[in-house]
């Protein structure tokens, strides 16, 4: 017995039962794509300022978007066909370490490449100034984007995970900060996350002036992450719209459905999962904006998806992690990007023990007081996008059962953990 386990010797897990959460789905297949994708650039009459043999420079972010690559190359056909010359730049900020190596990589990581889609892709960290905003800041663009006859956007419309205002992931912010390279994303956020929401209603404004935005392509998903709507959005049109599709992507987000907890698990964390490795819209932890429902006392996080690339950034959210998320860590595929956004908080790391078990009694023994009348809140998920199937302690079900939106199932039990301390494999099929 190591000293871990003496002084966390007396904290007892409670038993726990499954929940489902029942939110809308997505009905669109994989397959479906390319169809849906030629109706709304049609129905939307994206191309009719196109002229044949014109170059249309296309940014693709780092989000790791379900079917991103099957959107991608359908919106690429269907420029082809128009005879464009279409050709793929990495619309991504800082991110995948602030080089245009890395950023190449992480397109072919999301099966997006010169060979998957039939066309080039140009990576370069240079960026050109095309004007300023009313406030004075420059606005970058990169510099292949900037010389193309058109430039497109694919990527996702969702709540940010820091900031909140008419527009926040989505068309807007690609054209801010993606399109900037990790120039343009340091001015964006160079006022703090307080003044995010204007930078980048201003940059993307100022771009769509200077550039030519021919359209985007705005990718809404689930709470499952299913592709649930594709919509093609003409670039004059881009400040309604991108409005609008806020709007309807956030009513697709689930939150977890309780007012208080005493602790949240999650097995995973990741930039595959949210921006911020975990969802703070589900989680509650809303960093600068403040802490929200489900106002959970600690946050236990026990691994770090091998999609993140080693970029623990908004790990700091939580409490306690394991060491085994520490060995994964990078802090060169990390700290570009936090200070890129200038958020310190981003880099920080939480205690970390040598198993689950541990993890978690730790968490328990550190929240003030005498364990509650009733037993531990607890809420334990795969991740944030796992609202589909999840766990909570006892002390939760009746809560739940009143809850219409949640299906409680009947049978109670124990986690059980391996000779090493961490969630056996088999447990593993609770989340599924």
């Amino acid at each position: 017995m190591d000293v871990y386990d003496r002084l966390l010797d007396g904290v007892v897990l409670p038993r726990f039962v499954r929940a489902h959460y029942q939110a809308v789905r997505g009905t669109v297949r994989r397959e479906d794509i390319p169809a849906l994708v030629r109706r709304t650039m049609t129905e939307r009459r994206v191309l009719d300022r196109l002229k044949p043999g014109a170059s249309v420079a296309v940014g693709v972010g780092s989000r790791d978007i379900n079917n991103y690559d099957c959107i991608v190359k359908a919106v690429l056909d269907v420029l082809k066909e128009a005879g464009a010359e279409p050709f793929i730049f990495p619309a991504m900020g800082s991110h995948a370490g602030s080089t245009a190596e890395g950023q190449r990589g992480l397109l072919k990581d999301r099966g997006i490449s010169e060979e998957t889609m039939g066309v080039p892709v140009y990576s370069s960290m240079e960026a050109v100034v095309i004007g300023r905003t009313p406030h004075g800041l420059p606005v970058h663009m990169d510099r292949y984007a900037a010389s193309a006859d058109w430039i497109v956007t694919i990527g996702r419309v969702k709540p940010h995970t820091d900031f909140h205002g008419p527009h926040e992931s989505g068309l807007f912010k690609m054209l801010a900060v993606g399109c900037g390279k990790q120039t343009g994303a340091a001015v964006c956020h160079s006022g703090g996350y307080g003044r995010m929401g204007q930078n980048v209603a201003e940059i993307a404004a100022e771009v769509l002036g200077k550039c030519r935005v021919l359209f985007g392509m705005a990718v809404i998903e689930d709470a499952f992450r299913g592709t649930y709507k594709l919509e093609a959005v003409r670039g004059e049109d881009y400040p309604e719209e991108d409005t609008r599709l806020l709007a309807e992507a956030k009513a697709l987000v689930p939150r977890i459905p309780f007012d208080k907890i005493d602790m949240l698990v999650l097995n995973e964390f990741g930039k595959d999962i949210s921006g911020a490795g975990m969802d703070p819209n589900v989680t509650g932890r809303l960093g600068p904006s403040g802490i929200e429902a489900p106002y959970a006392d600690r946050i236990v996080v026990l691994d770090l998806t091998e999609a993140s690339h080693h970029n623990f950034a908004g790990i700091g959210a939580a409490d306690v992690i394991t060491q085994r998320f520490m060995k994964k860590v990078d802090f060169l595929e990390t700290y570009p990007n936090c200070i890129t956004s200038r958020d310190l908080a981003g880099m920080k790391l939480p205690a970390a023990m040598p198993n689950d078990l541990n993890a978690v009694r730790i968490g328990l023994q550190t929240i003030p007081g005498a364990v509650p009348e009733g037993g531990w809140r607890i809420v334990w998920m795969k991740n944030t996008l796992g609202m589909d199937s999840f766990l909570i302690s006892e002390a939760l079900v009746k809560e739940a059962e009143r809850n219409e939106r949640l299906k409680v199932e009947k049978d109670k039990f124990e986690l059980r953990f391996d000779g090493e301390g961490n969630l056996r494999a088999d447990m593993m099929e609770l989340f599924q």
